[in-house]
């Protein structure tokens, strides 16, 4: 079976096993069902480094995600091509602005601004804040102001599951490794306040 390039696709499931708490694992799946990209976050870092790979054995290296601080409260987080090495941009957290409503910067190889991750509703997210993951997280992807798509979390108790849907991005304005990117941080970071 030939593999499916991770980059390529405008749709993704993403999903990590709650009970795994020594070494989170991720699978990124496609619409298909076929595993296109895998996570096995390492424990007790001070600065966040993730590597995301193209497959379960750990052979392909495909993104490299560094935090820049180690305790940052609006951390930013490097994203950085493994096969060639280049930065394809950042994210970084609006640090106070998501005590009450999660929003996060995309920023380009230049760390200019172009677009944010958005949770859809700020009655939502203060009502997340007190019912953990009673109530689904979504994501509003907005490239220079304009709609791009959303990232969608599904309640499931076991399982910290979000699809990805970037369709309404046809010129493909976000990098798609920066939305895999973007869809691991999800899971890895605001996935611990559940």
């Amino acid at each position: 079976m030939a593999m499916v390039d991770p980059f390529s696709l405008d749709q993704y499931l993403a999903r990590r096993k709650l009970l795994t708490f020594i070494t989170p694992k991720f699978y990124i799946y496609d619409t298909m069902g076929n595993l296109v990209a895998y996570v096995e976050q390492k424990a007790f870092r001070l600065k966040e480094e993730i590597t995301i790979f193209g497959d379960e054995q750990k052979q392909q290296a495909l993104l490299l995600i560094k935090a820049r601080q180690i305790i940052d409260f609006s951390a930013a987080y490097d994203v950085t091509d493994a096969r060639t090495g280049e930065k394809v941009g950042a994210l970084r957290r609006k640090g106070w602005k998501s005590l009450l409503r999660d929003e996060w910067l995309l920023l380009d190889a230049a760390d200019q601004p172009f677009g944010r991750l958005q949770e859809d509703s700020a009655l939502l997210a203060v009502l997340r804040r007190f019912l953990s993951n009673l109530i689904p997280q979504t994501y509003q992807v907005e490239i220079n102001g304009q709609p791009a798509g959303e990232i969608k979390q599904h309640f499931n108790p076991f399982v910290l599951k979000h699809t990805v849907d970037l369709r309404a991005d046809p010129g493909r304005r976000l990098d798609r490794r920066l939305a895999l990117a973007a869809v691991v941080l999800l899971q890895a970071i605001e996935g611990r306040q559940d």
